[in-house]
């Protein structure tokens, strides 16, 4: 399948912070020609704004349910428009009738830790805190205001050990993984289009 864009593919990328999630997503979108959005960066924009940190933002949210509306509205109407990977905690849930492929990326909570104190210049410490400080958050919310186990396994397609493969790797597996099924599944929707309502027993017959 070589249009990948053409067809209006959707991909949403979620996992924990650290797990290596957005720089998958990011990369993916290059490697594929498709248009990058990042839920986490929404937010952090609005973190920005209001002049507080992600941990701060994080507790607010759990009082107010209109900044992850707005977030995930946000994310509901870019894929409505095709031709996009979607990154973020929760994609995998809120995009799950929108999206073709359902990615979670994963890695040992030491491995997330680290990787964020590099990324954002904390102590280790600080990074283990916040990472702790937004799961907890997180969880809580998106139970109450999705019902939905940030645990669960069963939206996703595939599952992507990011600690075991160095990034170039992650992005060259995912990419071929991310091609299969997207060949498949368009295969499949364009046999329902061509043939619909048709019992399979006389499909093919003249």
């Amino acid at each position: 399948m070589r249009d990948l864009c053409g067809v209006g593919l959707v991909v949403a990328v979620s996992g924990k912070p650290g797990s290596g999630k957005t720089t998958l997503a990011r990369s993916l979108a290059r490697e594929l020609g498709l248009r990058y959005v990042s839920m986490g960066q929404i937010f952090r924009n609005i973190a920005l704004e209001r002049g507080v940190s992600i941990e701060e933002l994080s507790r607010v949210a759990e009082r107010d349910s209109s900044i992850d509306y707005l977030i995930d509205s946000t994310a509901v109407e870019e894929a409505k428009k095709g031709c996009v990977v979607v990154d973020g905690h929760i994609a995998a849930w809120i995009l799950r009738d929108l999206a073709h492929i359902k990615i979670l990326t994963y890695a040992p909570l030491p491995v997330r830790a680290e990787r964020l104190a590099k990324r954002d210049g904390k102590t280790l410490e600080d990074a283990l805190r916040e990472i702790r400080t937004r799961e907890e958050s997180e969880a809580r919310r998106y139970r109450k205001y999705y019902n939905i186990d940030v645990n669960s396994l069963e939206v996703f397609d595939a599952v992507i050990n990011t600690s075991l493969l160095s990034e170039e790797e992650v992005v060259r597996v995912t990419t071929e993984i991310v091609k299969a099924i997207a060949q498949t599944k368009f295969k499949k929707e364009k046999k329902k289009i061509v043939e619909p309502g048709c019992p399979s027993g006389l499909r093919g017959r003249p």
